[in-house]
Order: C-alpha cells, then sequence, then structure tokens
C-alpha cells in the first residue's frame, strides 16, 4: 500500500497518517490480560487406594422374578469388562499411574450444565447397529442372561417385528443347562406380554416375536417346522432335545445354516432376526467363524452367546466323568479357549500337556470377536462347575476384578491380522515360537511319564530308560528357550501391551522351575530304579509320581555325573520362586498371578507312591463314548 500511494504522488505527511491510524485500528482488535495468570492445579490423584474395585464391575444379577415394568436400555454398548476393538490400542496404564493426571487443567462445570440423553431414549432412538456388540457380560446363572436377552428384544421390537433363533448344544454335558434355560422361558414371555399391555400407556409399538428352536452337534435339527410363539411347544422342544453323541461341535456351520434359512426372508418381510447360542464348547469348525461374522453383517443379525469362560491361554480343559454303571473314572477333554486368536502362554506344565482349568476372565475367542462385531452380546456364565480337572478355586477365586482385567483385554482382531501384527515385534514373535517349540500337542516327545509305571524292576527299568532320553532332550529346548527369553528381556520395557508382559514374566518364571523339576525328575528315576522300595499296600498294582515340596539331594555319583550340586538346585529354585513372587506383584488379580501361585503350590520335587488302578480301564472297547 506504502508503494501505491508513493506512485501516486501522495504527500509523505499524509501517507504517515493512513500508516499510523492503520496501526491503531489493528491493535484495537487484540485484548491484553494485565491480572495475574492463575495457579497451576496439580492433581496427585484421584481415585484413592482405598477405593474397592466392585464398584467399576458390571455384572448381571440373578434375578428370576417377572420384572412388572420394563425398562428398555441401549443394546450392544462395550462394558468395562472384556473385549478390546479390533484396532491396535493405546498404551494402557492404572489410572492413579496416569502421567496424564499429574498436570490436570480442570473448568467447573455446573451440573445444570450437563445434558445427557436418558437410557430410554438411547434405547428407543439409536436402534440396532450403532454400537459394537458387548463382550463380557458376566452372570451367575441363565435366568439373569435371559431377562437381559429380553430387554434386547423390547429394544429390537419398538421398530419392527423379530425372529429369534435359538440353537443348543446337544452334548450331554449341557443337558441341565437346556432343562434351566426351558423354564426360563416362561418369565421371557411373560415379560413380553407385559411390554404388550403397556404399549398404549407409552405410546410405542412393541411388535411380535416369533421363536425357533434348533440343536446341532454332528448335524443341525429344527425341533418344529415353523417359528412359533407357543410358549408350551417351545418348552416341550426344548427339554425333549435328544443327545448328540458324536462328540462333534459344528457351532459355525449351524450357525451359517440358520442365517441363510431365515436371513432373506426377514430381510424380505422387515422383521429383525435374531440368533442366541447355547454352549459350553468353542466349536470344532471355528475356521468357519469370519464367514458367519460376514453373514451377520448381511443380515444385520445380532448374534449372543450364553456360553462359559475361556481357559487361560488355552484350547482346553478336563473334566472328570464317572460312569454310573462301572463307577470308573474317565478324563473328557472339553474345547474352551484360548480368550486370544492364538495362545499366548505355554501349553506345557513342564511334565505334559496342561491339565489345569485356570480361568482366563474372559470369553472363547470366536464368541466374542461374533458377538462384537453381529452386535449381540457375549454372557459369560461364572457360575462353578463341578468335575474341572485341575480348578484353579484351590488357589483363589476363579473369577477376577473386571477393572483390574481391562488392562489385560485381549485383541479380537480376526487371527490373519492378529498374525501379522504379532510379528512385526521380535519380543511377541519370540514369545509365539517358543510356545510352539514348547507345544506337546504337537510333540509327543515332550510327554514325560508321571502314571503307571510297573511294579515289575525288569519293566519298570525299561521305562525308566525311556524316560531319561525325553527329559535329556526336553531339557536341552528348554535351556534353549530360556536363551531365546534372555535375548529378548531389554525389549520388555519397550513392550506396551500389559498381557505380553505378563506373558513373558510368568513364562520365564515357568521355564526356570520347569528346568528343575525336570533334574529333580531324573533323580527320582535314578534313585528309584536303584532302590526298588516295596509297595506299601499289597493291592497297589502301579507306580505314579507326584509333586513334593520337599527337594532330593543328589548323591555323590550323580554330582560327579551331572555337574549339578544340591547347592545349585535350591539356588535355581530360589530365582524361579523370586520370579513367580515378582509376577502376584507386578500383575495381582490376574489369571497371570493365580498362575504363578499355582507353580509354587506345586513344589519343586518328586516322590513314587504305589495305588491300585484298575485294569478294566485299559480296555478301549469297553470304555464309554463321549
Amino acid at each position: 500500500m506504502l508503494v501505491f500511494l508513493r506512485g501516486a504522488g501522495t504527500p509523505a505527511l499524509l501517507i504517515s497518517a493512513i500508516v499510523h491510524a492503520a496501526a491503531l485500528l489493528a491493535m484495537a482488535f487484540y485484548k491484553f490480560n494485565i491480572l495475574p495468570a492463575p495457579e497451576v492445579v496439580s492433581l496427585e490423584t484421584i481415585v484413592a487406594e482405598e477405593r474397592e474395585a466392585p464398584q467399576f464391575e458390571q455384572e448381571l444379577s440373578l434375578d428370576t422374578t417377572v420384572s412388572e415394568n420394563l425398562n428398555v436400555q441401549a443394546g450392544g454398548m462395550v462394558t468395562t469388562a472384556i473385549g478390546s476393538a479390533a484396532t491396535e490400542p493405546l498404551q494402557r496404564s492404572k489410572v492413579e499411574q496416569s502421567e496424564a493426571l499429574q498436570d490436570a487443567d480442570f473448568q467447573v462445570v455446573s451440573i445444570d450444565d450437563i445434558n445427557v440423553t436418558g437410557i430410554q431414549e438411547l434405547g428407543g432412538d439409536l436402534g440396532h447397529g450403532e454400537f459394537s456388540g458387548e463382550v463380557g457380560a458376566r452372570v451367575e446363572g441363565y435366568g439373569a442372561a435371559m431377562h437381559r436377552l429380553t430387554l434386547e428384544l423390547l429394544r429390537m421390537m419398538r421398530s419392527q417385528p423379530v425372529l429369534v433363533v435359538w440353537l443348543f448344544d446337544a452334548s450331554i454335558s449341557l443337558e441341565d443347562d437346556r432343562e434351566e434355560i426351558a423354564n426360563n422361558f416362561e418369565k421371557v414371555y411373560q415379560e413380553l406380554e407385559i411390554a404388550q399391555s403397556e404399549k398404549n400407556a407409552r405410546k410405542t409399538k412393541y411388535a411380535p416375536v416369533e421363536t425357533m428352536i434348533v440343536s446341532y452337534g454332528e448335524a443341525t435339527r429344527k425341533m418344529f417346522p415353523e417359528p412359533t410363539s407357543d410358549l408350551d411347544k417351545i418348552q416341550n422342544a426344548i427339554k425333549s432335545m435328544p443327545i448328540d453323541e458324536s462328540g462333534v461341535e459344528s457351532t459355525y456351520t449351524s450357525l451359517a445354516k440358520a442365517m441363510d434359512e431365515y436371513g432373506p426372508g426377514t430381510l424380505r418381510s422387515k422383521r429383525k432376526l435374531v440368533l442366541v447360542v447355547v454352549t459350553d464348547e468353542n466349536g470344532d469348525d471355528e475356521q468357519l467363524l469370519e464367514e458367519v461374522i460376514d453373514r451377520s453383517k448381511r443380515y444385520r443379525a445380532p448374534v449372543y452367546m450364553l456360553s462359559r469362560e475361556a481357559m487361560f491361554g488355552s484350547g482346553r480343559l478336563v473334566m472328570e466323568w464317572v460312569d454310573p454303571e462301572t463307577s470308573l473314572k474317565y478324563w473328557v477333554t472339553v474345547q474352551r479357549g484360548p480368550e486370544t486368536a492364538f495362545a499366548e502362554c505355554l501349553q506345557y506344565d513342564g511334565m505334559h500337556e496342561r491339565w489345569d482349568a485356570t480361568s482366563s476372565g474372559f470369553g472363547p475367542y470366536g464368541h466374542s470377536r461374533l458377538a462384537k462385531l453381529s452386535g449381540g452380546i457375549a454372557f459369560m456364565l461364572s457360575g462353578s462347575e463341578e468335575r474341572l480337572v485341575g480348578d484353579s478355586g484351590w488357589w483363589g477365586p476363579r473369577r477376577y476384578e473386571d477393572f483390574a482385567m481391562k488392562e489385560y483385554e485381549p485383541r479380537l482382531l480376526s487371527r490373519r491380522d492378529y498374525e501379522l501384527s504379532r510379528n512385526k515385534s521380535d519380543f511377541r514373535r519370540t514369545i509365539a515360537e517358543v510356545i510352539q517349540a514348547l507345544n506337546p500337542n504337537d510333540d509327543e516327545q515332550l510327554k514325560l511319564q508321571v502314571h503307571h509305571y510297573s511294579m515289575d524292576p525288569a519293566q519298570f527299568l525299561r521305562q525308566r530308560e525311556r524316560q531319561f532320553g525325553r527329559t535329556l532332550r526336553t531339557l536341552t529346548i528348554l535351556n534353549e528357550a530360556i536363551r531365546r527369553l534372555d535375548e529378548i528381556k531389554p525389549m520388555r520395557a519397550e513392550e506396551r501391551e500389559p498381557r505380553w508382559r505378563a506373558a513373558f514374566d510368568l513364562m520365564y518364571a515357568q521355564l526356570l522351575s520347569y528346568r528343575v523339576r525336570q533334574f529333580q525328575f531324573l533323580l527320582a528315576l535314578d534313585n528309584h530304579g536303584r532302590e526298588m522300595p516295596k509297595p506299601s499296600d499289597p493291592k497297589s498294582n502301579e507306580w505314579f509320581i507326584r509333586n513334593t515340596p520337599t527337594l532330593i539331594e543328589p548323591t555323590e555319583a550323580q554330582i560327579k555325573a551331572t555337574k549339578v550340586d544340591m547347592e545349585e538346585i535350591e539356588s535355581q529354585r530360589q530365582l524361579a520362586l523370586h520370579l513367580y513372587e515378582q509376577v502376584v506383584e507386578v500383575h495381582p488379580g490376574t489369571p497371570w498371578a493365580q498362575r504363578a501361585q499355582m507353580e509354587m503350590g506345586w513344589g519343586f520335587g518328586w516322590e513314587f507312591y504305589d495305588t491300585f488302578w484298575d485294569p478294566r480301564q485299559y480296555d478301549s472297547s469297553k470304555a464309554p463314548k463321549f
């Protein structure tokens, strides 16, 4: 502007006046704060240490009485309990340790300034599909779960008719569960009738609901030809459901069939398709998981899973079953886990495959992922179960504090994405490789014999020689695994997910303790073979071996042969115990801490004892069919 004015022959005095006027005008728009800045408020703690975790828990109460009025709630909102989103999570830390709260800036807000939509409006206005599904709704029984299902149905019935397809696992293990659910159906339908009677007062429309009952095992079977709303017909169908003896659990195949049969029709007739699965296992066809998720999105069909918690880091648990005819005990393998796409902890207990029933605190991976992405709910029945082998309840509650477990929630990525993400990290990939190298389900040579040793000295020596060879091989693998973990130990501090830090901490302690136990196992085999003691009971026909807290002290000959003395054994034992104690301290209230306590309680030594084993149990032709 200055150049333009001068070019026009404007006097210098006028130019100066214009420039200063423009400057004064611009300065008039600036504000200067002459008051001193307020002091910065520093918040040292928000959640006091004495604040109890139950305030943060979310669970469904076991109330089987029929509601007299119905409160509709928004569906598919994620709880604070289980299931991270299928994206890379941010680094998690406990609230009281959060750096973000060290220097907080506060603004005083009056309660009058807050305007939150009520729960009734959320349920009615947002409808289905606005939220991803909910995983980790813990319930003590089917009554509480079915009351929540009633609320979900009412929410959907506000806008359109609903077709509910119930798929029941027809295995014998769920026979009692089916009876309980059949009895609770009356409560569901009574509450739906209440909704119908209240629709005029509420000025809302509750559309009809129809039900189809399907059983599945190796095959899928409809319990009546067409969907119905006849309560007696529904209850009788569930109670009269035949038991499937195939041992096959085609969970995802049955879901796909139900969606393909009823999905197109419900879309055409503008009805809502809802699927409810009742099972206590993963399903043998989990490879179809992603296909079923795609179908649920195509037909906008939420899937509700009523199942048990997954086993901690393991795909299997063992249940004891007694044959009522012979009174003989048998051990049945049940597939229920893990809680992650792939196992994140050892499948090995130092002697053979895991036989514990430690709860993970989360639902099975497939159930949780399907419920989350379809917009349904994954219920976890956390009540006690009889006949579990290695029940972790001996070492503490099988249920963990939800607030503490929030940090350790699994990532519900697809298996492909999970594996790609895991392999980008040397730390995580090495842990996975150690798990695979020590997986007795893939390597039979890792299984060491702890039962069924012969009373015949010559046969026992042959068994001992075979176990010596296996144990020496396994010790070599353990040493290599420890070396691999030592290499990635510096990376632990950089790992942002508590799950993987906990996996490393527990695994490192386990490998060191297993090395001590296996060396003690060699000493026990050697001593028993040399001494060949007499059984304490004349009726005994076999030798078994069990853990003991007392360590076996090696003889001079054993020290000379192995170059390992009692001082070295005790030093290694103390190191393993120290690391287990660190797991309990760093990861309190989690399955990692509980597993560490279990391992410490087992002891590091071994002793042989005589027992009687019924020879009939060796006859596989007479064994029950599971």
